[in-house]
Parts: structure tokens; C-alpha cells; sequence
């Protein structure tokens, strides 16, 4: 059966792989697995077609049959359970790459996506500078506890898993704020996903539809 996945026609991060069907794209590559991308505009989104979907009228999504997902942990989720090579086969190294998954959304993810949206929805406010820092420091909290357990090691947990593609990805949000460089094990443990060639087919993908879709896809 052929999977299918949503995106944006026109993707506000300006192709540089930040939007939410990027983790999905990495995993079914990483999967070898072959899936069409069906584009969505922004007004298309909140339609009934793509809410019987996702009934939050967001992307991704995911089809297979009768199978329909939503949110992309979860589909990645899906895919690395069905798919070798996203989690360990040992039963306890795949519960230990799943509490990664959850720790990447669930831990380190809120105050980096809430530093995004202060930065696009209060840059003019009075308060800005001050919530800003409020935020940094608490991404800073959670980047110091996530540097002292990765150490030098190369991954999370041994090797590559569906936490490390989660993890890497939530962390590339930080690009161009300077966190990252205060911790350079951090910042080399994104280069090395960043490096791998299903991260690459992914990311060029999602940037070929910015480059070849110059309105914004209504």
C-alpha cells in the first residue's frame, strides 16, 4: 500500500526544514520506505477534507489503506515500529529510544517552540527581552542536562535511533540563536544527524517544494 503524507504547499520556514513533515520525511527515508507527498495549502488545511484527517487542521499526515495519522511523534512512532533500523530490536534499548522520543517532544521541545513563537508574536512588545530571557534560560536548563548525557558519545543510546531523529530535530529550532554553541557536543550531535544521508534526501526534498512552489499554494 502507498503511504502517503501531507506538507505545506508553501512552507512559512522558508524550506529550511523546521516544518513538521520534515521528521517524518527522515524516518521514511531512513526506512527506505516509498511515499508520495500530497501538498496542502494553508486554507485546504482548515477544510473538511484534510480535518477528517486532522481534526486540528495541521500537518503532517499520514495514509497507508485504511490507516489515517496525525502529529508527527506519533507517525514517526508508527514508522520506527514498523520499519528496521529506527529502533533497537533489545527490548530494553527500544523502551530507553522511545522515552527519547517523548523526552524530545515532551522536555526539550516546549520552551524552544515557545522561544518561536515569542519571537514572531511579541519581538515588539515591552516585555520581549525580558520573556526571552525567561525562555533561554530555561532551554538552557534543559540543554545542559541533555549535554552531560550525551557526553562524547556519538547518539543517545548506542545507535541511531527514532529518539535521535526526534532529538536532532527539535535542536535544529535553535539554529541562528547561539544556544546551541555554548554547548559543542550538542552542536556536533546535530551536525552528525544533519550529515546522514536520509536526513539530506529529506531535507532537500522539503526544500525543492519552496524552491518550485514561488506562491503560496491556494
Amino acid at each position: 500500500m502507498t503511504i502517503t503524507i501531507t506538507a505545506f504547499a508553501r512552507s512559512p520556514d522558508g524550506g529550511r526544514g523546521l516544518a513538521r513533515d520534515m521528521p517524518v520525511r527522515w524516518a521514511l527515508e531512513e526506512a527506505g520506505a516509498a511515499y508520495d507527498v500530497r501538498l496542502v495549502s494553508f486554507a485546504a488545511m482548515k477544510g473538511p477534507a484534510h480535518r477528517a484527517l486532522n481534526p486540528f487542521g495541521q500537518i503532517p499526515t499520514y495514509e497507508e489503506g485504511d490507516l489515517a495519522l496525525f502529529e508527527s511523534g506519533a507517525i514517526v512512532f508508527h514508522i520506527a515500529e514498523r520499519h528496521a533500523g529506527l529502533l533497537p530490536d533489545e527490548a530494553n534499548a527500544r523502551a530507553r529510544a522511545v522515552t527519547w522520543m517523548f523526552a524530545a517532544l515532551n522536555t526539550v521541545e516546549p520552551p524552544i517552540f515557545e522561544r518561536d513563537l515569542a519571537d514572531i508574536l511579541e519581538r515588539d512588545k515591552p516585555w520581549y527581552q525580558q520573556h526571552l530571557a525567561v525562555l533561554e534560560d530555561s532551554i538552557r536548563k534543559r540543554l545542559d542536562a541533555l549535554s552531560r548525557r550525551l557526553g562524547d558519545a556519538d547518539w543517545l543510546d548506542g545507535a541511531f535511533s527514532a529518539g535521535d531523529l526526534l532529538m536532532v530535530t527539535v535542536l535544529r529550532r535553535l539554529q541562528g540563536s547561539g544556544l546551541l554553541k555554548e554547548f559543542p557536543n550538542l552542536a556536533a550531535y546535530v551536525a552528525r544527524g544533519e550529515a546522514r544521508p536520509a536526513f539530506r534526501r529529506a531535507f532537500d526534498a522539503q526544500l525543492a517544494v519552496f524552491a518550485d512552489r514561488p506562491s503560496d499554494g491556494t
